[in-house]
């Protein structure tokens, strides 16, 4: 960034450093972070309000005050139509689009389209009023009332009204029904006021409300669903075909095939969608989407991140766009604790405690082998950053600059080899051949990561190229020695720690075999008091520091081998008008899209 910074005239950079300085001017004790309620007022805040909200979220860094960046023209085509086929990588079925089962940023990437929530993010990740027109707080921060747009109609025609905030909160509270219940444990109720008022109570201020539990994409949990859907098609038809109030319906959606978009004509807002129709079609393979994008069969990638391998090509090709931003996410290795020769059943023990024991002896090593540079350099062509957390850098002031200098898993061959010489396997000698799950985009990473414990610990592992469906099933299953998974759309803590490293994580192997396994992948009563506290935590600094003592013991107990932060990367042909408005990373809004038309 400090580049970036620099090469502005220093008058520029006088502004953006006095912008930094009043953000920051404000009482941290005030759960309201400084401001008056009337600042507060929705659909939209100015721009002092967002910087100190940015600020006081820890989330403000100078990428929001450099004009220039973010990808993409802000001048929409002249007209509008046409169709768009997007590639979604990296996957060969969109398993669901029901916003309660989700668990993948490739889903929600499509949803984010087709369903509405009461607010939506924008690209400096502040949310604004979506079915929401206003929204008023209280002075204590624990009592939210929303305006809700009139007029607005679901894709079967019913009309959207405040009965569809209580119908949705009232499914996705239920574990029963919802993955994300947990996201609404913050709220004590929610009551309609009339038709068009709802009225959100909370147990405590919260900081990432509107952000994180109300908006339409990353946070799913409040992500408005039609009751009248629902109980016509039945929730297995609505994961496939979801009816929504957003831009675009869905018409088709085979397992496999792909999903089609049309344009929502009775959208509340006139002027959008541009497209008519969208294309999605599954591409497992890295060179298969390579290929199609390169020949205009596909006109945009999405889903998951494009293999490293081929960025560099899409950049020298100069009839591709590659927009380029900090990626919210972490990337890992996950060694299954329920197996030998890593096998730890209880990780509330003290470090050195742990440190005794044979199977974490072992989880430790191949995190202190794993050269996460080399890997960077070598799999993702220098694209990404070396993790140490579920903590990621786009969360800027929570992100824990020293953990790479502090955590255990800090790479060192040598006390790598070490340790597996104490677990036993001194050399590598009587180390079991390993199989590392990955799915065919991250064939490479996997040969690297394979190669990389080879050289560090003289150890074999073999790799075992699996569908994302399969490796997902594997994964909740806790059916794995050693696997590859990552997560994106991370805009604050509460997407590293609660969704991934409680006792009760949704995606801490939710569907293991509970009679065989206590937990999943990992369980650390410190680490779930933590995060429970961070939770509801509303003064910056002391929410910091429960962050970051969180995630340096899952860190340092070796919850799994983090290995780096991606950069968000959206690649698409320059036929498309891909606007700044609508790049915000992790996802791929359509709606203000349009296409040149060619002329001959």
């Amino acid at each position: 960034m400090s580049s970036e910074f620099d090469r502005f005239p220093e008058e520029e950079r006088e502004r953006i450093e006095q912008e930094i300085k009043q953000a920051y001017d404000f009482d941290p004790q005030d759960p309201l972070f400084g401001l008056s309620q009337v600042e507060l007022r929705g659909p939209k805040m100015g721009r002092r309000t967002v910087l100190r909200l940015l600020a006081a979220a820890g989330a403000l860094s100078m990428w929001h005050l450099l004009p220039g960046l973010g990808g993409g023209s802000e001048v929409f085509a002249a007209g509008s139509g046409g169709e768009l086929t997007a590639g979604w990588a990296g996957t060969n079925a969109i398993s669901t689009l029901d916003p309660a089962q989700i668990n993948q940023v490739l889903e929600f990437q499509i949803t984010s389209n087709v369903l509405s929530g009461l607010t939506h993010i924008n690209p400096d990740l502040i949310a604004e009023g979506d079915l929401a027109t206003d929204w008023k707080v209280s002075s204590d921060g624990k009592e939210y009332v929303f305006k809700l747009r009139q007029g607005v109609t679901f894709h079967n025609g019913d009309p959207f009204t405040a009965d569809d905030v209580i119908f949705t909160f009232n499914r996705s509270k239920d574990p029963k029904q919802s993955i994300e219940y947990r996201l609404l444990d913050d709220i004590e109720s929610v009551e309609k006021v009339d038709d068009f008022t709802v009225k959100f109570k909370l147990h405590a201020p919260q900081a990432s409300f509107l952000v994180k539990t109300l908006e339409r994409a990353s946070g799913r949990a409040m992500t408005i669903v039609s009751r009248g859907a629902l109980e016509s098609m039945g929730a297995k038809q609505y994961g496939l075909t979801p009816v929504g109030t957003g831009p675009f319906k869905v018409t088709s959606h085979q397992l496999g095939q792909g999903v089609v978009l049309e344009k929502f004509d009775k959208y509340y807002d006139p002027t959008r969608p541009k497209l008519d129709k969208v294309k999605i079609i599954p591409v497992p393979e890295p060179a298969p989407l390579a290929a199609a994008i390169a020949a205009g069969d596909i006109q945009l990638i999405g889903g998951n991140p494009p293999a490293p391998e081929l960025i560099d090509g899409f950049v020298a090709n100069p009839d591709i766009v590659v927009s380029i931003l900090p990626g919210p996410g972490f990337q890992a290795l996950w060694v299954n604790p329920w197996r030998d020769p890593f096998k730890v059943t209880d990780f509330n023990k003290p470090f050195d405690e742990l440190a005794k024991e044979p199977g974490f002896m072992v989880r430790l090593a191949i995190a202190k082998a794993m050269d996460r540079n080399d890997l960077i350099k070598r799999a993702l062509f220098g694209r990404g950053l070396p993790a140490f957390g579920t903590i990621n850098p786009a969360m800027r002031f929570y992100f824990d600059q020293t953990i790479n200098a502090t955590s255990s898993q800090r790479f060192d061959a040598a006390e790598a080899q070490q340790l597996l010489a104490k677990a036993g396997f001194p050399n590598g000698k009587g180390f079991p051949t390993l199989k590392l799950n990955v799915n065919s985009a991250g064939k490479r990473e996997g040969e690297v990561i394979v190669n990389i414990l080879k050289k560090s610990l003289n150890i074999n592992v073999e790799l075992v190229i699996q569908q994302w469906p399969v490796l997902i099933d594997n994964f909740d299953k806790m059916n794995f020695d050693l696997l590859r998974i990552g997560s994106g759309g991370d805009y604050d803590p509460d997407d590293g720690l609660v969704d991934w490293c409680e006792t009760t994580s949704k995606f801490n192997g939710p569907t293991r075999d509970k009679q065989k396994m206590s937990f999943g992948y990992f369980s650390d009563q410190e680490v779930d008091k933590l995060t429970e506290a961070e939770r509801i935590e509303t003064d910056m600094n002391r929410r910091k520091t429960l962050v970051q003592q969180a995630n340096f013991i899952t860190s340092n107990k070796v919850m799994c081998v983090f290995l780096f932060h991606l950069m968000d990367i959206l690649v698409y042909r320059k036929e498309v008008n891909y606007p700044a408005v609508s790049r915000i990373p992790g996802l791929v809004d359509l709606d203000r899209t349009t296409i040149n038309k060619k002329t001959s």
